[in-house]
């Protein structure tokens, strides 16, 4: 008996081993069988997991798989103001871009203006109401009145005068000279004459026939500058199409905003889009290049235009709009006919007469209503 006891309690002992060793797999098992089980199961709370259970878990490597998850978070507008580049005070900013031509600071005529995107503060929008309803045509949509940033390279926006070498001027060369006051003539230089202050006189000897004697100021190389040369508030000498010459103020450096081109202001106010070759420079400019601009209207547009350089003042107008435009002294009713970059051209409705107007110019009569205005109150805020 005592044997036959022994024998039973070693089977029971070795039937007790063999299934403490299988138990994980069992569980495992079980906890398998019962997730493909369509009854519902309820975790048992008064049992604590298996340690081993819990290390073969921690060890599964698809447990520590981690799924990446991109946030996207808006920046508040304070930061992102923050973080665009500074610009002047006077204007309002916008986000700028290469593609378009206009941006910051805007002017409106009345409040009606369904084009009109942005607008000064309310004192400026009360002085430019009393004036819209002191001038009438109330009934006539105003344009938006921007001050463009054209280009953000100093390479692009320079107008003070590079510190280059003066070229030499001699006798026996190739030059252009003034022969009127809207009229320059090839010649050649035949003599240097020294006045008694000092001043050099140029003796000039024109291919079309005649002599004259003129200043530094008057003459101009016969060769096209080089790039660098170039900057705004340059005094030129242009040549037309016609092979005419005429005097102007470089007024743009070519950028994306104008199609890498030149734009020049001719003394009689009217704005062309050149290249390089049809410049030429005047040798030996005045320290204050517009008085050598006789027109004192055109005088002082070109103050202004040079003063608030790089941010000048343009009208937004689109093609089919009506506007009035100053012709010998008188404004006519005009259409815009296109639009280029800071140029457009209008038809005049009574003569047929199609013209390029700069976009700023003062021959637009919302211009000059607005530039008026600004006067007007850069003397009130001189006075306090």
């Amino acid at each position: 008996m005592e044997v036959e006891m022994e024998t039973k309690m070693q089977e029971s002992n070795e039937s007790v081993k063999k299934k403490t060793k299988t138990e994980p797999d069992e569980e495992r098992y079980d906890n398998e069988s019962m997730s493909n089980s369509p009854c519902e199961s309820v975790p048992s709370t008064s049992e604590s997991p298996n340690k081993e259970t819990q290390l073969k878990d921690s060890c599964d490597p698809l447990s520590l798989i981690k799924n990446a998850v991109v946030v996207l978070t808006r920046l508040p507008d304070y930061k992102i103001s923050a973080l665009r580049p500074p610009t002047p005070q006077q204007f309002y900013s916008e986000d700028d871009s290469y593609s378009s031509s206009d941006s910051d600071m805007v002017w409106e005529q009345d409040d009606d203006s369904s084009d009109s995107d942005f607008s000064l503060s309310n004192n400026k929008r009360k002085t430019q109401k009393k004036n819209s309803s002191r001038n009438g045509n109330n009934n006539e949509q105003a344009p938006i009145i921007v001050s463009s940033a054209f280009a953000h390279c100093s390479t692009e926006t320079t107008k003070v005068r590079p510190n280059l070498p003066e070229k030499e001027v001699a006798v026996g060369m190739m030059i252009l000279a003034k022969r009127k006051t809207m009229k320059w003539q090839r010649g050649k230089i035949v003599d240097i004459v020294t006045k008694e202050d000092g001043r050099l006189k140029y003796k000039v000897c024109f291919e079309e026939k005649g002599r004259s004697l003129v200043s530094g100021h008057h003459i101009a190389f016969d060769t096209t500058p080089d790039r660098e040369q170039l900057y705004v508030g340059a005094r030129v000498v242009v040549r037309f199409p016609d092979h005419k010459f005429r005097p102007g103020v470089l007024s743009e450096l070519p950028s994306r905003k104008n199609r890498l081109r030149f734009l020049v202001f001719i003394d009689d106010h009217t704005p062309l889009y050149l290249g390089l070759p049809s410049f030429h420079l005047v040798c030996r400019p005045l320290d204050d290049i517009l008085e050598d601009i006789p027109d004192d209207t055109h005088k002082a547009f070109m103050a202004r235009y040079l003063r608030d350089w790089p941010y000048p003042h343009l009208t937004q107008y689109k093609a089919g709009q009506m506007l009035n435009v100053q012709s010998n002294g008188v404004y006519q009713r005009s259409e815009v006919q296109a639009v280029d970059c800071s140029v457009m051209q209008v038809l005049f409705q009574d003569t047929q007469v199609r013209e390029w107007i700069h976009r700023g110019s003062i021959r637009l009569q919302h211009m000059a209503r607005f530039l008026d205005i600004s006067t007007v109150e850069e003397q009130d805020y001189d006075s306090d």
